[in-house]
């Protein structure tokens, strides 16, 4: 959509911790829905603030918070293998009860915007964001979730014994998971796993499994993405988007 935007960065306000945080909104004067859109372990690169613009011209107003505000303020990184290794120690240092806390103080935030509709926000992340927004649906005010290949949902939390899976029977809204099923961060059983307990537990939910995908699919920033595919998972977030914000 042809929609006039701004962008910027702004501070997410969490007790003692002001929270870096990349925000979009439509120019034009009304009321939107709102979406928090959550990093890979990149931090909030040009790739996520990409996104984060991408959702503003679909008129949501989108924010993208430093999730590693704690560990690494600033922390922005592309895709080397260094990259990655830093990233990854960044992920193993947080824990979920701090992750819930700034997902929410960021929705507190959205909600304190005049131009911001009430009635519930949507999330979508990547990588190690996708992981974040499965747990992030625990919260009340989240709608609808998109969670892209959230990896060790299954297996692992962060800072607690039980892995995020576990916390599936308290998610409230609608969640779309995405994976590729050449994901060697994934397995394809624990994609199967996952799906297992959303049916199991009444969640409303879809599973979206692209052939031949890998990790990463959706960044037109790293090899593995895959047009194709990220076209098509695209459409299905606007479209959750559109039915439930």
């Amino acid at each position: 959509m042809d929609v006039a935007i701004s962008s910027g960065w702004i501070k997410v306000p969490n007790q003692d911790l002001a929270i870096d945080a990349y925000l979009a909104i439509p120019e034009a004067s009304g009321s939107y829905p709102a979406v928090v859109v959550v990093q890979e372990i990149f931090g909030v690169n040009e790739h996520i603030r990409s996104v984060t613009r991408k959702l503003a011209r679909e008129e949501y107003i989108a924010i993208a918070p430093a999730i590693y505000q704690r560990q690494a303020p600033g922390f922005e990184v592309g895709y080397s293998e260094e990259d990655t290794k830093l990233g990854r120690e960044y992920k193993n240092q947080t824990k979920a009860s701090e992750l819930l806390s700034d997902i929410q103080a960021t929705i507190d935030y959205l909600y304190s915007l005049p131009e911001v509709k009430q009635s519930g926000v949507g999330t979508i992340g990547f990588c190690f964001g996708g992981h974040v927004v499965y747990l992030a649906a625990t919260l009340k005010d989240v709608a609808a979730t998109a969670s892209f290949y959230g990896a060790q949902i299954a297996t692992w939390c962060p800072g607690d014994g039980e892995p995020t899976i576990a916390r599936t029977p308290d998610i409230i809204g609608t969640l779309y998971a995405f994976f590729g099923t050449e994901d060697p961060l994934i397995p394809n059983e624990q994609t199967e796993q996952i799906e297992a307990e959303l049916q199991k537990h009444h969640i409303s939910h879809q599973v979206f499994r692209y052939p031949g995908a890998t990790h990463g699919f959706m960044c037109d920033r790293r090899e593995s993405y895959n047009p194709s595919a990220a076209e098509d998972a695209w459409k299905k977030v606007l479209d959750l988007f559109s039915q439930k914000l």
